[in-house]
């Protein structure tokens, strides 16, 4: 129960309060029953303290005080407030001072002060610059050590003030405390120690850099925040080790020692020594020369032995020889560094040099691997993280809008509290001053001019500046001057506020947009004088427009506007720029042009929403940022500190020139760098550097933490913000007044426009209109004004009306008459329209409509009418098509139904009785499922056939010319189909859907194929490709995708236009900057770039005498225009060649320049600036509107996926259903003893536990297997392999033996057989008979062995968690099916796209022997890259070979008449950016389905709700309890079923109480029944709600009457009634024995007191 907060004043902190809390402690300590309370959330330290609790009195400023919070008030605790009413707790005794101590009273005092924090702060920064620094002052140990001495002073403060113990409040009860503690006490062991702890004192003083934390009590809840989902991502975690475990085994079983065969040239003398090298020694210098090496590579050629993998060229062999590739860190020949490259493929860095090494050694087959790693394991654990974050996210916002709501509520109550107070007061003032004393008057003066005064000091904080300020601006910025001045600003307020001014405005930047987009390299004279003068009339524009309405406005008034001190901040930038273009150095106001772009923002209100969303976001988050940025400069402090060193000591692994690479950690602005990088997902190969420098076991810890919490901190960030920009409405911003002129100025032109085209239409068209007619529109019209749309949409009486005004008789046919296309006897015969097939989408079809939708179409038509016998669908009337506008959106579009046509044809018409039949039958024929099925089949042949369209085509004639006649086929079947659907469903009908449109525009590509190959013309075959796109109008499962494409995306098309200008800002700054600087000079002998000290700019290149074939080169992607820039951003913005790019930045010097290494180095902040505003906040807008979108059209269809189809949702249903059921089978327990023991010794916990113990041994003897082990260690595992098989095989028999025949009733009881089967077949028992060759290779024979691994998923075996993690998975199959489809299908259009235009592309970068568009497979391979945006700069580099220096165009390609091997750039480019474009979307829309399916899976658990899996898990429950089916059970097992049941109807041991509590009806024998357990479970969990209350009463009554039978079992008592009865038992019993004792006890002393009488009396007769 939280402590609720009482608004009562505040109590100083007294020796009396004091021994009240020990008082009330000590009592507490006593009582058996304590209450329980939470801490506040509102209380808590480092808060302000609300003002419920009234006024801070001065006095009580930093003054002891009893706590507020009653979770505190018997905690031995007191507070404290400073002036800004913040919260200080501290505690009162033990083993600290006094809290009335001087000593700790001064010392509170200090720590609580604002000057005191604000000190610690600025030394923190000052440490923080210091540690910055690569070579520090000379004056820099002397304030290293002032900053040691105040942090020293802290430590003492803090530790008299809160005390030395661990507890909470006190010094060693805070985790930071603990870290400043020990860097202050190993500075000063360091310092003054002999020791040399330089190395260690480098590092651990880094960590002062978090103290900042602390510091900030946002950034210290954020922390807090991410713990607590980290907390939440523990099984996340876990599952993502287990499946890189179960990956890296499976990398090792089918790579290990395949990266070291390379291509090896046997040499002729010495052959001896060289065998012995190559088994042995991979660094003998022998075996390096005689390796095989492709032009410009580092590396030597890997091969392989597989027929697809690669092959070595003629006179060198493929052998086992040298060290593995990267230096030797890539590779699978242990478990390690198998981990190492899974974590990177998961990763996605540089993904395509391991993919390209893997197919190169191992084969093309092993491309599988790689497709389930990139599109399934790292998709899903990317998604499974990013909903964790999401609901994490949003738990704590929606926690602090329940805060802010509850504080809003009593701030108010408080306020309305004071004002009834004050007015009482106010009463009683006036009349106690009629009859008071003057002493008691002037009291009650003071104590309302204490009010006046607490409300003015109100008013004042809520004013933005002095009053002062105002006076100043009334008096100088409100120009009331003259009349003649009020009249000259009315009428330019009139001409700058016009409507026609704000399009003006509009279109002149929309100009100025298109000027600076016009600036390139080279420029002509002209161009730039036309743009020069440009920039002067823009300049002059915008000044005039900002003089006019400063004018129209006030001073005042125009800067209380935010576009309008923008505009002002334009302007004055363009006059600095024009006063100041001739000095030098100066050119960067340049580049403060293209803030001109965002003024096109205020015109419009996309942009609008979007920048007040952003900045109320990055408000909120800014601690977030600064948490971030905090831990970004702490990493590369200690990477600095790390590794700086190592670079410098050991460059010579590096470089052989001892030059620092580009990426290293020797100074903090390259360890900045570096540190971003490895945050942008680029981290492997500066790990390698690390590696060659610093040794693997620092390097690998530091990486991991930079990648896990970077990492962890972006999500968290980029979550945030797309959950702000999904939940933005854009109903609740206010459009701005230009906006609205600029509607206003185009409404305006649009009815201009209309009018002037009405009139001269008018005048041309001027035909008089039958009265009958006018008079029908009329009474149409006032139909249509009259009803709703739902009243037009299921009304047929306006189309009658106009029938008989007309008199011409009309008949419908039947809705089974529609269906069946059989004419009633009872009406008139009518020509049947069909309405296509069953899955057209037809919005815009006047013409078949069904009854309930759309009405009964008719027309008056003339017997002698030609469209008897016209496949030209009659025409609609214009009543007909205004209803049918005002009716489309009324329905869906699957919501067709056929029709008979409007016109009729009379029985003697023979003619038209013929026609009629002729369209029944075509109508019949299209509508079959046979007649779909086949053309789906012809669909898929031909696009099946464009696949062997390869270069090799010519050289296979048969193929050749049975694809040649198998186009023609296909072409003459779909001209056919298109021909008989017409026939069918006439012109208008055909033509207005659009997947008619698109089988149509497929027809025209067949037949301009056949045209192109008659007439030779390559243009017109070149677009065979298209075919494929007929795959889409054929299969349901990919229209409901494109669909649901088009409905998420298609709205993000205005922000994705946003994205554009802001990338267009970054375009035009890069061209200013880098426009004419990437040429360089290029040594033609070693290909690399002369020094400057020998070439310093283009004359002195030009001027080299062996330098004859233009050596002055332009980098291939570079910022010489827009449009370079643009696809240049694009590859910055996916890290695809930007380093390449950065580095012609860094380097650049200027035009005509010769660029050198990094003497531009602050230009990488151009870039950083560029992924955080152009790529991550552009990201996150349009991630965020699509997930908006996708909400909104799945709340519309009822909350199911959109992207399934209809039969797939009931798919979906089932599945879920599945997965919640206990999927193991009952069996039956076996009679004879010794199977019975058998039995329950398999079916024990113990025996599972036993098992899955076994398969992670087996796992670890996996692992610490490796390439080239010893034979001792291959006998080792050989031996525990055979006691593995024994143990599985002893598995096997037991289970056979207990469970006979209904052992392979289990799936995974086949699996084991399987595995135990193939395990020994692995260990050669059955191998050395089959021969030497192989059924199965040992490969796939060792996962196969792996594969028992997957028990530990196993539902009921293996961890819950894994359970709930991989649910959603399943859940999303359908959808992820659907959507991978349409994968499939975009990159076969796109692969054959490739291989007509780029297969005889030169071999160089990217396209390679593995990775070319020569074959289909190949073409695949490309494109899979692409996919996952891995390489394709490498590609495009190769497609821009376009000139005589880089390819051949005239070289003569064997086996074709195709001449050349240049690329066409133009096509190349269009090709990347559109794929890439479309492969993202498709991409996302994934990654928001599954994220969304985990998120309403996991929100549903979390909600105060039961679904319909919960009662079906209680009710799996209850078989378990109640085998034969009665109903009931005894009510001694409730205890245990209810603690057997699943959450949220779990019910924990002990719940005895709980259960009794509830009242549940007893039958006869003390036995419950299941539906009062039901009933009475469900209440608790939902409570009481009237809902819930009709929802039970439903539940009740639908259990009773399924099964009658209970009526007969009337309840007799219930379980409170029997516990009371039981107590009162008790309690009966227990008095009555106590009667009965104390009975005894009187007998008993009866007769000892007789028998004591009877002893004297015969004592005395003795005597």
């Amino acid at each position: 129960k939280m402590a609720s907060p009482e608004p009562k004043g505040l109590v100083p902190f007294t020796r009396e309060s004091l021994e009240l809390m020990e008082q009330r402690i000590a009592k507490k300590h006593n009582e058996e029953h304590e209450e329980d309370l939470k801490p506040n959330s509102d209380l808590e330290v480092g808060k302000e303290l609300p003002f419920v609790y009234g006024n801070l009195p001065q006095g009580m400023v930093s003054e002891p005080l009893e706590d507020v919070d009653p979770y505190y008030q018997n905690k031995n605790t007191f507070m404290i407030l400073n002036k800004k009413r913040t919260i200080f707790r501290f505690n009162a005794t033990w083993c600290t001072l006094s809290p009335f101590n001087s000593i700790r009273r001064a010392t509170v005092k200090i720590l609580q002060s604002t000057f005191f924090r604000l000190l610690i702060l600025i030394s923190v920064l000052i440490d923080c610059i210091f540690m910055s620094l690569t070579e520090g002052p000379k004056w820099g140990q002397e304030l290293q050590i002032t900053l040691l001495a105040i942090y020293t002073f802290e430590i003492l403060v803090k530790l008299i003030a809160r005390g030395i113990w661990t507890g909470s409040f006190y010094f060693f009860g805070d985790p930071w405390n603990w870290l400043d503690f020990s860097v202050t006490l190993f500075e000063h062991i360091t310092i003054y120690s002999p020791l040399n702890f330089t190395p260690i004192f480098r590092v651990a003083r880094s960590l002062r850099i978090l103290k900042i934390i602390p510091l900030n009590q946002g950034v210290k809840s954020y922390v807090g925040i991410l713990l607590q989902c980290l907390k939440k991502l523990t099984g996340v975690i876990i599952l993502t080790l287990f499946f890189l475990i179960i990956f890296s085994l499976i990398g090792m079983g089918f790579f290990m020692g395949k990266l070291k065969h390379k291509c090896f040239r046997w040499p002729q003398e010495n052959e001896t020594e060289t065998l012995h090298n190559r088994t042995r020694n991979p660094c003998y210098s022998r075996e390096t020369e005689n390796f095989y090496y492709l032009e410009g590579e580092r590396y030597a050629l890997l091969c392989g032995n597989r027929s697809d993998a690669s092959q070595c060229p003629e006179g060198y062999e493929c052998i086992k020889a040298g060290m593995n590739p990267d230096n030797g860190y890539t590779n699978f020949d242990n478990f390690g560094w198998a981990l190492l490259a899974l974590f990177r493929l998961m990763t996605q860095d540089y993904p395509e040099a391991l993919y390209h090494q893997i197919l190169y050694a191992s084969g093309k087959v092993y491309m599988i691997f790689f497709i389930i790693i990139s599109f399934w394991f790292a998709f899903y654990m990317a998604s499974l993280f990013l909903g964790i974050l999401a609901m994490s996210y949003e738990e704590e916002k929606q926690t602090a809008a329940e805060k802010t709501k509850k504080i809003e509520t009593e701030f108010q109550h408080t306020l309305l509290q004071e004002e009834n107070e004050a007015a009482e007061a106010k009463t009683t003032q006036i009349e106690m001053k009629k009859r008071s004393p003057t002493s008691m008057i002037t009291s009650l003066d003071m104590l309302d001019d204490a009010t006046i005064r607490h409300k003015e000091e109100h008013k004042k904080s809520q004013k933005r500046c002095p009053l002062c300020w105002y006076k100043f601006a009334k008096i100088f910025l409100i120009w009331n001057c003259s009349p003649c001045w009020l009249k000259l600003k009315e009428f330019v307020h009139v001409i700058i506020m016009h409507p026609f001014s704000d399009l003006f405005l509009t279109i002149c930047i929309i100009l100025n947009i298109y000027f600076l987009a016009m600036e390139c390299y080279p420029m002509s004279a002209t161009t730039f004088s036309v743009l020069s003068i440009g920039n002067l009339v823009f300049i002059g524009i915008f000044t005039t427009e900002m003089i006019f309405k400063i004018i129209a406005m006030h001073p005042y008034g125009y800067f209380q506007v935010g576009w309008n001190i923008y505009d002002s901040i334009i302007v004055f930038l363009g006059l600095a720029e024009l006063f100041l273009a001739n000095v030098h150095g100066l050119d960067v106001f340049r580049s403060f042009r293209v803030l001109r772009i965002f003024k096109l923002g205020k015109y419009w209100p996309t942009f609008e929403i979007l920048k007040l969303t952003l900045i109320k976001s990055l408000g909120a988050l800014k601690d977030l940022i600064l948490l971030f940025y905090t831990f970004l400069f702490f990493s590369a402090v200690v990477g600095t500190k790390l590794f700086g060193l190592s670079y410098k000591a050991y460059i010579y692994n590096l470089d052989k020139d001892c030059q620092l690479p580009r990426w290293h950690m020797g100074d903090f602005f390259h360890s900045f760098l570096n540190v971003f990088r490895i945050l942008c997902g680029e981290w492997v190969e500066t790990l390698w550097d690390c590696f060659d420098t610093a040794g693997q076991f620092s390097c690998v810890p530091f990486y991991m933490m930079v990648i896990l919490i970077g990492n962890l901190l972006i999500l968290y960030l980029f979550v945030a913000l797309v959950l702000s920009f999904s939940s933005c409405n854009a109903a609740t911003h206010a459009e701005s007044e230009e906006a609205k002129n600029l509607q206003c100025a185009m409404a305006r032109i649009k009815k201009g426009i209309c009018y002037v085209l009405s009139k001269i239409l008018c005048k041309r068209l001027n035909v008089p209109k039958d009265t009958v007619d006018n008079v029908n529109d009329t009474h149409v019209k006032e139909n249509i004004s009259g009803h709703t749309l739902s009243e037009l949409s299921n009304t047929e009486g306006v189309l009658k009306d106009k029938g008989k005004s007309s008199g011409t008789e009309k008949t419908t046919v039947t809705e089974n008459e529609s269906e069946s296309l059989i004419p009633s006897p009872s009406a008139s015969e009518t020509v049947p329209i069909a309405s296509g097939e069953s899955d057209i989408e037809n919005l815009d079809n006047k013409e078949i409509q069904s009854k309930s939708g759309y009405g009964s179409s008719k027309e008056k038509v003339k017997p002698s009418s030609s469209s008897e016998c016209s496949t030209v669908d009659i025409a609609i009337s214009e009543e007909e098509e205004m209803i049918n506008e005002h009716e489309k959106p009324k329905h869906p579009k699957n919501s067709y139904e056929r029709r008979s046509s409007p016109g009729q044809i009379s029985r003697e018409s023979k003619r038209g009785k013929i026609w009629r039949n002729i369209r029944k039958t075509c109508c019949k024929i299209v509508e079959n499922s046979f007649f779909k099925c086949f053309i789906g089949l012809v669909t898929l042949l031909s696009t099946g056939a464009l696949a062997f369209e390869d270069i090799y085509i010519n050289q296979r004639k048969t193929i050749k010319i049975l694809l040649e006649y198998a186009d023609m086929i296909f072409t003459y079947i779909f001209i056919l189909e298109m021909l008989l659907k017409w026939m069918a469903y006439g012109f208008k009908a055909y033509f207005t859907n659009g997947w008619h449109r698109l089988d149509f525009m497929v027809v025209i590509v067949f037949c301009l194929n056949l045209i192109g190959k008659s007439q030779e013309l390559k243009l017109l075959t070149s677009i065979k490709f298209l075919r494929a796109l007929r795959v889409l109008s054929q299969f349901e499962r990919m229209k409901v995708v494109v669909r649901a494409l088009m409905k998420t995306t298609l709205p993000a098309l205005n922000v994705f236009l946003v994205c554009l200008m802001i990338w267009l800002a970054y375009s035009i700054i890069g061209v200013h900057l880098f426009a004419g600087t990437f040429y360089e000079c290029i040594d033609p002998t070693s290909g690399e770039r002369f020094p400057t000290y020998e070439v310093r700019n283009k004359s002195d290149c030009e001027s080299l005498v062996f330098n004859e074939s233009m050596p002055w080169e332009n980098a291939k992607l570079n910022f010489d225009n827009v449009g370079n820039g643009f696809l240049s951003l694009l590859q910055v913005a996916t890290f695809n060649g930007w380093i390449d790019i950065m580095n012609s930045a860094v380097d650049s010097t200027g035009v005509h320049m010769q660029p050198d290494f990094e003497v531009n180095i602050y230009m990488y902040c151009y870039f950083i600036g560029f992924i955080i505003i152009g790529l991550f906040l552009p990201l996150t807008m349009l991630v965020g509107v699509i997930l908006a979108n996708f909400n909104k059209h799945k709340i519309k269809q009822g909350g199911s996926n959109i992207f399934i189809t209809e039969k797939q949702e009931k798919q979906y249903l089932t599945l879920k259903k599945l997965m919640y059921e206990d999927s193991r089978k009952t069996i039956p327990w076996p009679g004879n003893k010794f199977r019975r023991f058998i039995f329950d010794l398999v079916t024990s916990q113990a025996f599972n536990i036993i098992i899955m113990v076994l398969i992670c041994l087996q796992a670890i003897t996996l692992m610490i297997q490796s390439d080239e082990q010893s034979r001792q260690m291959d006998t080792a595992v050989l031996w525990l392999q055979m006691l593995f098989i024994i143990l599985y095989t002893g598995e096997c028999v037991l289970k056979l033996i207990a469970f006979r025949c209904n052992y392979f009733t289990s799936g995974w009881n086949v699996l084991d057989f399987i595995v135990v089967i193939f395990s020994i077949t692995d260990q050669g028992l059955l191998l050395p008979l089959i021969g030497e060759y192989y059924l199965v290779l040992p490969s796939f024979l060792k996962l196969i062995v792996l594969s028992r691994i997957i028990h530990i998923l196993r539902p009921g075996k293996g961890p819950k968690v894994f359970h709930d993690l991989l649910l959603p998975l399943v859940l999303f199959l359908p959808a992820l099916l659907n959507i991978s489809l349409l994968i499939f299908l975009v990159m076969f259009i796109y692969a054959i796209f490739g291989m007509y235009n780029f297969a005889y592309v030169k071999k160089e970068a990217g396209i390679n022997d593995v990775s070319n568009f020569e074959t289909f497979g190949s073409s695949m391979l490309c494109l899979f890259q692409v996919t996952i945006f891995a390489g394709w700069d490498g590609m495009l580099n190769a497609i821009f070979n376009s000139k005589w220096s880089d390819c051949d165009p005239d070289k003569i390609n064997p086996g074709t008449q195709v001449r050349g091997d240049c690329g066409s750039p133009i096509v190349g480019i269009i090709y990347f950016v559109s794929y890439i474009l479309i492969a993202w979307l498709i991409i996302v829309n994934m990654y928001i389905v599954l994220v969304m399916e985990f998120v309403n899976i996991a929100s549903k658990k979390t909600a105060k709700t039961l679904s319909e899996d919960d009662f079906r898990k209680f009710f799996q429950v209850w078989r378990r309890f109640d085998p034969d089916g009665t109903q009931y059970i005894d009510s001694s097992k409730l205890s245990d079923f209810a603690a057997a049941l699943d959450a949220p109807l779990f019910m924990a041991k002990p719940n005895k109480g709980q259960l009794v509590a509830m009242d549940l009806p007893m039958a006869v024998g003390d036995r419950i029944h299941c539906l009062d357990i039901l009933l009475a479970f469900t209440k608790r969990v939902v409570g009481k709600d009237v809902r819930m209350e009709k929802l039970l009463s439903e539940m009740e009554s639908g259990f009773i009457l399924a099964n009658p039978f209970k009526i007969t079992y009337e309840p007799i008592t219930t379980t409170l009634k029997r516990k009371q009865e039981a107590v009162s038992a008790t309690i009966i019993q227990r008095a009555y024995k106590s009667y009965r004792l104390r009975q005894s006890d009187k007998k008993t002393s009866d007769i000892h007191m007789i028998d004591d009488d009877r002893e004297v009396q015969a004592t005395k007769e003795d005597a």
